[in-house]
């Protein structure tokens, strides 16, 4: 359980994340995330990361019942910092981020893969944003780089998802395919990118990034801020409370 890092191919590192039963992930394992990510890109043999998840689904945000059982801020806190690094580094990884997303990608992990180069899908996966219905707000930035900006807004809104056929229709989903070929589609695209000269690639990443058109990191800070306004009014906790009510009913 956690997160590790392996090389299943010449100038690949492959980050798995593992936390059960959902990989909803606590303060903590976002850090660990980040740490694993910026390592791995660090390291002058590895052209390209691949992060994958194992379990039931790819990423299902934070943790909420860590939050809940906190009486104080320390765990909102936590996560809210947690997150932003995690986001931050995938999108500045000295190399190219493949995303394998397998079953639901939610909340945080569409911070995650918003934020990855590339993105490989199991045909079964999901990618949404429940923000609304559990008290929290964020990762819009992300989102909008899945899909266009009214689609977005309407996901945000309804909390509803998209398909990875859906996104791949969109253009930003590279493949879609089985549950059992995830993995190894995810490894070919990023051995493929590791053919490249390891110095040009990383050039590569740093100039694509410098001509993005939004800051992904400042976007979502002044995003943060609205989470932190809600929590402050009450409203996200009492939004936040009611989770998992509906499973013990």
């Amino acid at each position: 359980m956690g997160v590790s890092t392996s090389r299943p191919d010449k100038g690949v590192a492959l980050v798995t994340v593992d936390f059960p039963p959902v990989n909803a992930l606590p303060v903590q394992g976002w850090y660990d995330l980040a740490d694993a990510l910026r390592t791995a890109g660090r390291d002058p043999e590895v052209r390209c990361v691949v992060l994958a998840a194992d379990g039931r689904g790819f990423n299902a945000g934070v943790d909420i019942k860590e939050m809940q059982r906190d009486t104080g801020h320390a765990a909102l806190l936590g996560a809210n910092r947690g997150c932003y690094e995690a986001f931050a580094a995938v999108y500045e990884c000295e190399v190219p981020v493949v995303a394998a997303v397998n079953g639901f990608c939610l909340g945080g992990g569409i911070g995650l893969v918003g934020n990855a180069d590339a993105i490989v899908a199991s045909d079964d996966a999901v990618f949404g944003l429940p923000e609304l219905d559990r008290g929290a707000l964020g990762a819009a930035t992300h989102l909008a780089r899945l899909v266009p900006q009214h689609l977005m807004r309407a996901l945000y809104y309804t909390s509803r998802t998209a398909t990875a056929a859906e996104l791949h229709a969109h253009g930003s989903v590279w493949s879609v395919v089985p549950p059992g070929a995830l993995r190894g589609a995810a490894l070919d695209l990023a051995a493929e990118i590791a053919q490249k000269d390891g110095c040009l690639i990383r050039l590569a990443k740093a100039a694509i990034n410098g001509i993005d058109p939004v800051d992904v990191r400042r976007s979502y800070r002044f995003e943060q801020g609205f989470t932190f306004e809600a929590n402050l009014s009450g409203v996200a906790g009492r939004v936040r409370d009611t989770f998992g009510k509906e499973d013990r009913a």
